[in-house]
């Protein structure tokens, strides 16, 4: 994964309202996931094998997009891993070492922080709604953003990403992203040349279309 995309992820979590409209029918709810308790002790005492290790990574990787709904114990054994490891960041840069599901989630949370981090950016969110105004959206966020572009409309994408990671469907997550970083990769082009933070913001985009790309489920 690249460096850049990164330097936007802190130990700082933003909260994340619950998403009902995300919540499939029959999803057993937050309490149904958790970690192997001997995996997450051993983990923390540095003695876990790398094939368990392995499994460890799967079980966070679908725990981590949920951390917001969590049982009290998912998040106790949820907060060995991230103090063994040190933090938010390091934990995402862990993932990205196991390959499949662990390496796709660790990219596209990345990808949620970038999007909230440049949300807030003024700069940026007026360049957003000049290309909304230039040309129309990719299909695949057409359902996605209301008509209005604000400092919500990066989140929002961020939050529906988490969504559907919660909801186990990597794959729709997958194209969502790829669309949005493609879509947002070229921001740039028709703002103005003295914008460093949407040329930043484009140009960070670009390498999450590509880690994300890398790392997507195959057929």
């Amino acid at each position: 994964m690249h460096d850049k995309p990164l330097s936007r992820v802190t130990g700082r979590l933003r909260r994340r309202l619950r998403n009902e409209a995300h919540d499939p029918p029959g999803d057993p709810g937050p309490d149904a996931f958790g970690l192997d308790q001997y995996l997450a002790n051993r983990f923390e005492d540095g003695a876990l094998a790398p094939e368990d290790e392995a499994r460890l990574a799967e079980e966070v990787a679908t725990l981590l997009p949920r951390r917001w709904s969590l049982s009290p114990r998912a998040e106790e054994r949820l907060s060995q891993v991230n103090d063994r490891l040190g933090g938010y960041r390091q934990v995402l840069e862990w993932l990205d070492g196991h390959p499949g599901l662990p390496r796709l989630t660790a990219r596209l949370l990345v990808l949620t922080e970038n999007l909230d981090h440049f949300g807030e950016n003024t700069a940026v969110v007026d360049a957003v709604r000049a290309q909304r105004g230039r040309s129309p959206l990719p299909a695949a966020l057409r359902d996605v953003l209301p008509p209005a572009t604000d400092e919500e409309t990066l989140p929002d994408i961020a939050q529906r990403l988490e969504g559907l990671l919660g909801d186990r469907r990597p794959e729709d997550a997958t194209r969502l992203a790829l669309a949005t970083t493609e879509w947002l990769g070229g921001v740039a082009r028709g703002a103005a040349p003295d914008s460093p933070e949407v040329t930043e913001m484009s140009e960070l985009m670009s390498h999450l279309h590509t880690d994300i790309d890398r790392a997507a489920p195959t057929a």
